[in-house]
């Protein structure tokens, strides 16, 4: 199969992309390794939502229906992307994954899981930035013993074998999972540096659309106030601050830092023992499959300013910060 323009990622970024690729002309794919269309929303862990309000979550041409200024749930949010690429007829191709992109005299070569290959003059990455979970190496010290999850392969409280459990990072996902946990287990939250919370309003207005309105949201990333943004990296509070995460009976530690047989350290020389850690650090990006010489730094993450590679041809969206606050949105 050969055409013009590959998008590899069937998301949000990969919808929109193709939105506006069917207005342009080309003839293009979207690939997605998902069964299904909104696969990568549904499979994350069942409290989750969104955390921009419905109003700043559609894609073009289709508002995302639902109280403007609440937030979608993740499965919620999946049936919306798989009516958007019916709605548009948009030639996306599930249960592919590509498992090698080269350069080829055509331009790029891609080789599927499937065993097809597709040849294309242009491609655009968007995977998005929630690819690999990041599990420190102290994982491997703890015992066999110890059920080990992360903020991918949590679904449920119910799935959680242990009564002790410690969820290692306090970002929106860490959290999240906290607070799920907190009416059934006995529940530590491993916090690490200050985080920003954000009010769902001010001055009865919502804090989304003051970004909005100050260009906050699209400050450029190297702008002073986008490196302060950056630095800050602020999410909607959503009753995930940390005093009320206590009321909810979570306890607080500092940074684990180490761990052994059942028992994981804090960086305040404490110690607990677990029956379950929920590692929720963050993620990295899967990206060895992106077989071409400068695409990739030396710690295998992608090579783009603005979405530009330096590889002629290629182009990323939906990067985390990519142009601004709201590249990922």
């Amino acid at each position: 199969m050969s055409v013009d323009v590959l998008v590899i990622g069937g998301g949000q970024a990969g919808l929109s992309t193709a939105y506006w690729l069917k207005r342009l002309g080309p003839s293009f794919v979207v690939l997605d390794a998902a069964d299904r269309i909104g696969d990568s929303w549904r499979k994350r862990y069942a409290c989750l939502t969104l955390f921009t309000p419905r109003e700043f979550s559609s894609l073009p041409g289709l508002a995302l229906p639902g109280e403007p200024a609440g937030y979608a749930t993740a499965s919620e949010f999946g049936d919306y992307l798989e009516r958007y690429a019916e709605k548009f007829a948009l030639p996306v191709r599930s249960n592919q994954r590509v498992v090698r992109l080269a350069r080829s005299d055509k331009g790029f070569l891609a080789d599927l899981s499937s065993g097809e290959q597709i040849t294309a003059a242009t491609v655009i990455v968007a995977t998005g930035g929630f690819q690999s979970p990041i599990v420190p190496a102290m994982a491997a010290d703890l015992s066999d013993d110890v059920q080990q999850l992360s903020a991918e392969t949590y679904r449920t409280r119910a799935e959680v074998s242990g009564h002790r459990v410690v969820v290692i990072g306090d970002g929106a996902s860490g959290r999240d999972i906290a607070a799920d946990l907190a009416d059934s287990h006995t529940v530590v939250l491993a916090c690490g540096r200050p985080r920003r919370l954000l009010p769902e309003k001010i001055l009865g207005i919502g804090t989304w659309k003051w970004l909005r309105a100050l260009g906050l949201l699209s400050a450029d990333t190297n702008s002073p106030v986008g490196r302060f943004m950056r630095k800050a990296d602020p999410f909607p509070n959503r009753q995930r601050d940390l005093p009320t995460l206590g009321r909810l009976g979570v306890e607080l530690k500092p940074r684990a830092v180490a761990a052994h047989g059942k028992e994981i350290r804090f960086s305040d020389g404490t110690s607990l023992e677990v029956e379950t850690v929920v590692w929720a650090l963050g993620y990295g990006d899967e990206s060895a499959w992106l077989e071409i010489g400068g695409a990739r730094d030396a710690d295998g993450a992608f090579q783009h300013y603005r979405g530009r590679s330096p590889i002629p041809g290629l182009y990323f969206v939906g990067r985390p910060w990519q142009r601004n606050r709201a590249s990922a949105l």
